[in-house]
């Protein structure tokens, strides 16, 4: 949109040098019939910065000046986050009532789960509640790291109050447990959100994952369906280099690695099925 609202045409050409280098810098790919999807979303963008082209908005990004301040800006207006408590309940439970024992009495050293791509902070905090319900904060080294790239959503997630949606899997009994009423939402409880450790991480930057990715148990759930084959082939290389052996990648429900990696064998864990380095 220009400032004065009417609408600003993003050519082929344009679509395609904007997408390509969004796709390489954050990982969110634009298939060809997407040109209006991300013509609407960068839009505003264009109006806050008071540009009249998307050639001009490329130009800022490849170029700057004021491309550092712009990247997470546009990352807050790409990003997804729909997410809710409890969700795809069948991989926590394989996490903790399978994989965590397995662990410990291994003697494989402190249970280090990474939640990549956390949004605004409900799966981390729901691996928190099944970890303390199952009672592992008291008898093992628990270490839950949670990370995503959109500044917003990590803003939310520090702030640890949630919205009616977001509890609409949850058990009335722990949201009981949990969280309290405050003003415009439900607040988490302050030692269970210090049990988690909130960071910035970009899948695509090795220097921000790079000790995240040494986690035996690595959560990358609903991601890598915005991403082009490429891109989540290099995202999942990169969780193989890093992880020990066994190490165990959780993706979503609804997306398949089989074509992306060889290092990664499928199996199923309890009532789940998780990507196992063997």
């Amino acid at each position: 949109m220009k400032p004065g609202g009417d609408e600003i045409d993003l050519p082929v050409g344009t679509f395609i040098i904007l997408r390509d280098i969004i796709r390489d810098r954050i990982g969110v790919s634009f298939d060809d019939d997407k040109r209006g999807l991300l013509a609407g979303k960068v839009g505003d963008r264009l109006r806050a910065l008071n540009l009249t082209s998307f050639l001009d908005y490329y130009y800022l990004l490849k170029y700057g000046p004021g491309s550092d301040e712009e990247w997470p800006r546009l990352t807050d207006a790409l990003s997804v986050q729909e997410t809710y408590f409890w969700r795809e309940l069948d991989q926590v439970r394989a996490l903790v009532d399978v994989l965590v024992p397995q662990h410990v009495s291994a003697g494989r050293g402190p249970v280090r789960v990474w939640s990549a791509a956390c949004a605004t902070g409900e799966e981390p905090l729901s691996i928190a509640i099944a970890l303390n319900e199952a009672g592992w904060f008291g008898r093992a080294d628990i270490e839950v790291w949670a990370s995503d790239i959109s500044p917003a959503a990590l803003e939310k997630a520090a702030g640890g109050v949630y919205r009616e949606r977001s509890f609409r899997a949850l058990p009335p009994e722990l949201r009981e447990k949990y969280f309290t009423p405050t003003a415009g939402g439900s607040k988490v409880a302050p030692d269970l959100h210090a049990r988690i450790k909130f960071v910035t991480a970009n899948l695509l930057d090795p220097a921000s994952t790079t000790n995240l990715a040494t986690a035996p148990f690595i959560f990358c759930r609903n991601v890598f369906i915005y991403f082009s084959a490429a891109t989540v082939a290099r995202v999942v290389r990169g969780f193989a280099d890093r992880m020990p052996s066994p190490g165990f990648l959780f993706p979503g429900v609804s997306e398949s690695l089989l074509r992306a990696t060889t290092a990664f064998q499928l199996e199923e864990v309890g009532r789940a099925f998780v990507y196992v380095k063997r």
